[in-house]
């Protein structure tokens, strides 16, 4: 295992560097100049320009000028400083990145948890009325769009019902993320109900079931040890895969609640041209993909016994 872990990890520094130079080609090839973009419409001089420039290394070729960012990230943990503010953009990850943590968080639980019960009642009870409509409501969740369902639930369960905060005041606390975690939470949700249900009602006809319930053993033991561990395979393969879609893919969900995470920083990058944060937070992701995946990967040697790691 340990010499599998090593090998994976060895191969993540040319995914991460492939990854982030894409990245990087991409940001800085997008049209516009950030550092006009400082001065808006007021009239400027060129000497100002090619002076800012130079300071932020924006006068380098493109391949230079990615060399000095990876350099930075893995010397000195710098991401570089924002054009508009000045700030180092590690400042702005520390600001971003744990309030998104906090709503990827809890929405991750809430598909994990809710979405695999759901997938298991309709994959037991397939073709009966209790797989009907969970098909149903997960087809409901899929079709209606992030911005639609987050105004709905806003209006129904914040405003009318005065359940809960209809947008979120305080950071710190975790009970105002309740709703924008839903929400984020509802498409990931139904797929993997959707997934699990699958999964579930192929193995429950599996001849390894046939001989666990022709041994007589438990029926809390063949489907909570026989039935969920193999069943879980695909499930966990997506989970792994969705945390950094999560994250990354909050940005109507903040907009909607009013959250000052990776998702509002990325918009304002893209809109203000600010590359330098935009590449920034964009390789924090990649981190979070390719840890994700390592762990997945582990995951499946302990769901499965049969699956060994060299």
């Amino acid at each position: 295992m340990g010499r599998y872990v090593a090998r994976r990890l060895l191969q993540m520094i040319p995914v991460f560097i492939g990854t982030t130079l894409l990245i990087f080609l991409m940001v800085y090839a997008l049209p516009g100049d950030p550092v006009r973009g400082l001065f808006g419409d007021k009239a400027t001089t060129p000497q100002v320009i090619n002076s800012l420039r130079h300071e932020y290394g924006l006068d380098k070729p493109v391949l230079v000028q990615y060399w000095d960012y990876m350099r930075g990230i893995i010397l000195h943990a710098d991401f570089g400083d924002q054009i508009a503010s000045g700030r180092p953009v590690t400042d702005i990850l520390g600001e971003a990145f744990p309030v998104t943590l906090r709503l990827a968080g809890l929405a991750f639980a809430i598909e994990a948890v809710v979405g695999i019960v759901l997938g298991v009642v309709a994959g037991m009870r397939a073709g009966k009325a209790a797989d009907t409509v969970i098909l149903f409501v997960t087809l409901l969740l899929i079709s209606v769009p992030v911005f639609v369902l987050g105004y709905i639930l806003q209006t129904v369960f914040a405003i009318n019902l005065g359940w809960l905060e209809p947008s979120v005041t305080d950071e710190t606390d975790l009970n105002q993320f309740i709703l924008p975690a839903i929400v984020l939470a509802s498409a990931s949700l139904a797929y993997v109900a959707r997934l699990s249900r699958t999964s579930v009602a192929e193995n429950l006809r599996a001849d390894y079931m046939r001989t666990a319930i022709a041994k007589g053993l438990p029926k809390r033991r063949v489907i909570g040890v026989h039935l969920m561990r193999n069943s879980l395979i695909p499930v966990v393969t997506f989970l792994g895969t969705d945390l950094g879609a999560l994250m990354g893919g909050a940005i109507v969900t903040e907009g909607i609640f009013n959250i000052h995470g990776v998702g509002g920083t990325i918009y304002d990058s893209i809109v203000r041209r600010e590359g330098t944060t935009l590449v920034g937070l964009v390789t924090i992701l990649v981190l979070v993909y390719l840890f994700c995946s390592l762990i997945v990967d582990l995951l499946y040697a302990v769901l499965d016994p049969r699956i060994r790691y060299a």
